[in-house]
């Protein structure tokens, strides 16, 4: 680094400010901006190259799997009014349009119900649930035959998603809580019965390639179901299926684990019993 450019912990200093005063970034957790800024400050030579390409990798693994910027105290007010109709139809019909703003649920609306039935027909009677780099996907709770007792987890790396989350889990009166983590570094500890690990670990894989194997080797749970995509956002398989399924089995080789696969639609599912 050139003698005249400010040292690197100023730089990264800076670099974290400038993305947390972003529009689009400004709820992203520190964490994960630190982690990608690091990286990126140390494979660029100029500093506006670092912050361009952080932003880009920030695009990558989250940014662009909103389909339009979230309004969450208006999606809040829609749930609420549905709870208070008493109309467990409406409420799920809300809850669907809420996911259909989000790549990682959109497409599973077509089939959620076989989804989640042929998840849990293979399970025990489900007490907790960790679901990790969740997106919006908690919204799903009305579809998963969890014990009524059962306590659900989630987290990601949106503030105001994580909000968003704690008041509908509220809503619904579900055990739990939903919080802000980047799991490439922190993976929960807490022991749950069932962690699910949908369409996250290629993104998660872009900002460090080992995040894979270290966040199911981190998990503490009797089963993981854990998906990868089919498609790419744009529509395109490229051989998906087979390269992904190359990967998990390169990620669990060699630990003794149960698999067992799960084809739908939207992304391939593997429960893994450990």
């Amino acid at each position: 680094m050139k003698g005249d450019e400010p040292k690197a912990s100023e730089q990264l200093t800076r670099l974290v400010q400038a993305i947390g005063n972003s529009s689009k970034y400004s709820h992203v957790c520190d964490d994960l901006i630190v982690n990608i800024g690091i990286r990126e400050l140390t494979r660029h030579k100029s500093y506006r190259e670092a912050l361009k390409s952080t932003k880009n990798k920030l695009h990558q693994v989250a940014g662009a799997y909103f389909v339009k910027r979230p309004n969450y105290n208006r999606w809040l007010e829609e749930l609420k009014d549905a709870r208070r109709c008493d109309d467990d139809a409406l409420f799920k019909e809300r809850c669907t349009k809420i996911m259909s703003l989000h790549h990682s649920s959109r497409e599973r609306l077509k089939e959620l119900d076989a989804f989640y039935a042929g998840i849990f027909s293979s399970l025990p009677p489900i007490g907790s649930v960790l679901d990790i780099a969740c997106g919006l996907n908690p919204l799903s709770i009305p579809w998963m035959p969890l014990r009524p007792d059962a306590r659900y987890y989630a987290c990601d790396i949106y503030h105001d998603l994580v909000d968003f989350l704690n008041e509908y889990m509220d809503l619904l009166s579900v055990q739990g809580e939903a919080e802000i983590r980047d799991v490439t570094q922190h993976p929960p500890e807490m022991p749950v019965d069932l962690a699910l690990i949908l369409l996250s670990i290629p993104c998660l894989e872009q900002i460090d390639r080992s995040a894979g194997e270290f966040l199911l080797k981190s998990i503490d749970a009797r089963f993981l179901a854990v998906s990868f995509p089919v498609r790419s956002l744009g529509g395109n398989p490229k051989g998906m299926r087979g390269h992904y399924t190359r990967r998990l089995y390169n990620l669990v080789k060699g630990r003794g684990w149960d698999v067992q696969e799960l084809d739908f639609n939207s992304e391939r599912v593997f429960i893994i019993r450990k």
